[in-house]
């Protein structure tokens, strides 16, 4: 039954037949000639399976598919492969979809993740989630959008693009344990002719499975992507301000409220040991980067 209802990852290339992406394989290092952590691949959705193949070269037309540098997969060893459980090992890559909402003027929408989820607690991301059979990318990035903010959207007024693609790994070092899940999440851009103001009124979060939001405008954006995850360096803060206000979910979701966040909290990297902290996830770094990139190319 968990075999029906998920939607997993395949890759080929030289034009051979999709193979189903294994739990244990490095979907990166699969197209990945010199161990380069980000390559370029073209994707589709067939028969609720999210196939990424390679093109020929210099065919463009491609997306870029990225992981982090300590991805576990790809430090993983035999024997450290050989000690997940079997069930684990036999779950395949699954897929998700993350939604980066553009405001007419130019703010994006992060989300806290509620405390008590089991995968990435309290870390700071887009609206996203699963994919369900038969459904497309933007459909799923639509539902899980409304479903986790209340936000609904209809597919005709977002003009959809898929920024990249991101291979996420839980727990995200090795350091944290063995690995759990793995997926490929599929960040896609989406326009609204609406300010974040006019779209603030209608947000109505999950309280199961968000405790804040928070929108986020270029400049904000450029301090976060400056701390990279697994690296030393400064963050340049852009002179901001050391505390921003975010909305708090409350817990019956009957209202959100005004509360004062650290921006220290949106700069943090992740830790190299030890438990997690609340920070902007390393794939949202890297989907937040892109979207700077495209407003760029936009001018």
């Amino acid at each position: 039954m968990d075999t029906v209802r998920r939607i997993l990852v395949y890759v080929c290339k030289d034009r051979a037949s999709p193979q189903r992406a294994q739990f244990v394989q490095s979907v990166t290092g699969y197209f990945s000639d010199d161990g380069e952590d980000q390559v370029e691949v073209k994707c589709s959705l067939d028969k609720n399976r999210l196939v990424l193949f390679r093109g020929d070269r210099g065919q463009g037309g491609g997306v870029t598919l990225k992981r982090p540098a300590f991805c576990p997969i790809k430090h993983l060893s035999v024997t450290e492969a050989a000690a997940i459980p079997l069930d684990v090992q036999q779950r395949g890559v699954d897929v998700g979809v993350a939604i980066l909402l553009q405001t007419a003027n130019q703010r994006v929408l992060l989300t806290r993740r509620a405390k008590e989820l089991r995968v990435f607690p309290n870390v700071w991301v887009p609206p996203g989630g699963h994919m369900e059979p038969d459904e497309t990318l933007l459909a799923a990035g639509l539902r899980e959008l409304q479903e986790e903010t209340g936000l609904s959207l209809e597919p005709e007024e977002v003009c959809p693009k898929i920024l990249g693609l991101w291979e996420s790994v839980y727990p995200p070092m090795l350091s944290s344990g063995r690995p759990q899940r793995h997926h490929i999440v599929v960040y896609m851009l989406l326009h609204s002719s609406l300010s974040h103001l006019q779209l603030q009124a209608s947000l109505r979060p999950s309280p199961a499975e968000v405790s804040a939001c928070l929108w986020v405008d270029n400049r904000l954006v450029r301090a976060i992507v400056s701390a990279v995850d697994g690296e030393d360096g400064d963050v340049d803060l852009n002179d901001l301000p050391s505390n921003i206000s975010v909305s708090q979910v409350s817990a019956d979701a009957a209202a959100l409220t005004i509360s004062s966040l650290p921006i220290e909290a949106l700069v943090r990297r992740a830790p190299a040991s030890g438990p997690d902290v609340e920070r902007v996830s390393t794939g949202t770094k890297f989907a937040l980067e892109l979207w700077l990139r495209s407003l760029t190319s936009d001018l």
